[in-house]
């Protein structure tokens, strides 16, 4: 628990100075309270003797309470400060670690785990810095303060507390791991209620148009019920916690309440000086009676530490270690070098030995079966994924030498996912470079054949599209996503299959659009139609993993092979269409 929760030291450091002005705070508030049962048996005793000096004991009783208040005051908002600081800090780091990971970590953590770290996790951590420094400033302040104090009283009987102690030290040991091992229970699968949930939010669509309402909500049940029972069991060993510990403490009471009950009539002791004592005692017992809140607080800061440092310790999956030796302006021209490519895992090669090399200012179209490696050697081009060293050339320099966010800004790539931000739509199209003029919008958009659609709207640029573009086709949302890679006028742009959701009419102006915008910057687009790729320069054809043909629309016809053989079924299935649609004669 140590270890884990030392580690939070380099995010406090930068408010090293703030802490210890709320940690002193308190430490003067405690004297102030300490005060307060010696002007109280002053009073006392003066009233024992018949005496009736009470203006100084009331007037110290009321300033020490004042005093107290003010700096506990000062303490709280100071201390609060630094817990607020640090869990913004935490935050932000997390958000960083996360926009470095790649496919294989979004693979092994979900975003409601994510999700549960970010809130829950760094509420618990922001929540032992605010309220566990209080809580720590009780357990040692208050003990040594009254401590202190007794001593001065009477040392005989302050030193009958001091048995009950061990027992209450190996007890709160024993019951601290129970408490690690049951927090770290309740967070994962507070974990798993969140990726449920985020999970089932996302796919309601799905889940409605299959009328699985009902199974989902047992699902979930049960899940809820994991956690649930998890957060019973820690609950359990608190609440015995809480009961156990005062009830060990009170043994010091019966004990002080005998033995100073004698020396008071012996007049060893005065009554004031005895009530004084039991104060005292109030103070020194006092975190003994919340050792269970104190336990839990550390023990779920601890584990909420541990799982994001556990973020924080990867690598990212795809490191940025530019030579410094790539030009600053990628020019356009690409080479594959014999890339293989094999995912995490996996027992074959996604790419077997692809060799490749794309003129700038060039149109290549990819095509392939489904699983082919389309998709993957698009990536390795952006390092979306990373290829080994050498097996990618960007004008003539490896694809490792520049930096990620160089390589990602000048190759525009345009996912087959359609993902839209719910934002309006103007903000999604420039979403790399909000200010860009009016006119650049509108071109893109026309580029894309989506004008019609934005002018469509009533607020036109200005609409809301609704969480991942849902207010949208899925001919919109891929057309929009165009417009979005078309704006940036990158020199190089790969479309990812992103006209499967066009009309072939629709996208006969795309492609003379894109044609005619990016004429002398190069263009890979993978897609499955033929009505696509002719317009291509050069065709490429890849199946499992290999190049197996290569060569314009009509050298490939000329050949048989794939490609024309898919260029036969989509002429004739279009025809078949278009037989049906005007209707059989009479």
């Amino acid at each position: 628990m140590i270890r884990s929760l030392l580690r939070l030291r380099t995010f406090a450091a930068p408010y090293l100075g703030t802490l210890v002005l709320g940690i002193l705070s308190f430490l003067i508030a405690r004297v102030f309270e300490a005060l307060v049962p010696l002007f109280l048996a002053r009073g006392i005793d003066s009233l024992a003797a018949g005496e009736h000096a009470l203006l100084i004991p009331v007037l110290g009783i009321v300033g020490a309470v004042l005093a107290r208040f003010a700096v506990v005051t000062l303490a709280r908002i100071t201390v609060r400060k630094v817990g607020l600081n640090v869990g913004f800090d935490l935050r932000q780091r997390l958000y960083e670690c996360l926009q470095a990971q790649g496919l294989q970590f979004f693979n092994r953590y979900t975003i409601g785990d994510m999700m549960t770290r970010a809130v829950a996790d760094i509420g618990l951590i922001q929540r032992l810095i605010s309220m566990g420094t209080i809580l720590f400033v009780i357990l040692v302040f208050a003990a040594v303060v009254g401590f202190s104090f007794m001593m001065a009283l009477s040392p005989a009987l302050t030193v009958l507390i001091l048995p009950p102690l061990p027992f209450v030290f190996v007890y709160a040991w024993y019951a601290s791991r129970q408490m690690g091992v049951a927090s770290r229970d309740v967070q994962d699968r507070l974990s798993d209620l969140g990726a449920h949930v985020q999970e089932n939010l996302s796919g309601i669509r799905t889940i409605q148009a299959m009328v699985q309402e009902e199974n989902e909500v047992r699902r979930f049940a049960a899940t809820n019920q994991s956690y649930a029972d998890a957060f019973y069991r820690q609950a359990r060993i608190n609440s015995a916690m809480a009961a156990w510990m005062p009830s060990l403490t009170s043994i010091s009471s019966l004990v002080i309440l005998g033995y100073g009950g004698h020396l008071v009539l012996t007049g060893e002791l005065s009554v004031g000086s005895f009530t004084a004592f039991f104060m005292y005692l109030g103070m020194v017992v006092q975190p003994f009676r919340v050792a269970g809140f104190i336990v839990n607080l550390f023990q779920r800061a601890a584990v909420a530490s541990d799982r994001l440092f556990e973020i924080f310790d990867l690598e990212p999956e795809i490191p940025d270690r530019p030579s410094g030796k790539a030009p600053s302006q990628i020019s356009g021209k690409l080479e594959l070098n014999s890339l293989h490519y094999r995912y995490p895992g996996a027992s074959d090669d996604a790419l077997r030995g692809i060799d490749l090399t794309i003129e700038k200012g060039e149109i290549v179209a990819i095509m392939g079966r489904v699983g082919a490696g389309k998709t993957t050697l698009l990536k390795t081009i952006v390092r979306l994924l990373d290829p080994a060293p050498g097996a990618v050339l960007i004008d003539d320099h490896d694809v490792h030498d520049y930096p990620l966010a160089q390589l990602r800004s000048q190759i525009a790539m345009v996912p087959q996912d359609p993902f839209l931000f719910a934002e309006p739509i103007r903000a999604n199209i420039t979403y790399d470079e909000p200010e860009r003029a009016l006119d650049a919008v509108w071109q893109a958009a026309e580029a894309a054949d989506l004008r019609q659609t934005i002018e469509d709207f009533p607020r036109r640029l200005d609409t809301i599209i609704g969480e991942r573009g849902v207010t949208l086709s899925g001919g919109q949302k891929q057309r929009a996503t165009l417009a979005r890679g078309l704006i940036r006028s990158a020199p190089v742009l790969v479309l990812d299959d992103c006209f499967s959701s066009v009309d072939t009419e629709t996208e006969e102006h795309i492609l003379s659009e894109l044609k005619a915008l990016r004429r002398g910057q190069t263009t890979i687009l993978v897609s499955h139609r033929v009505s696509t790729a002719r317009h291509a320069d050069r065709i490429v054809v890849i199946d499992d993993g290999r190049i197996t043909e290569i060569g314009s629309h009509s050298e490939l016809l000329a050949r048989g092979g794939y490609y024309a053989e898919l260029e036969r079924i989509q002429r004739e299935g279009a025809l078949e269409a278009d037989y049906i649609s005007v209707g059989t004669p009479a």
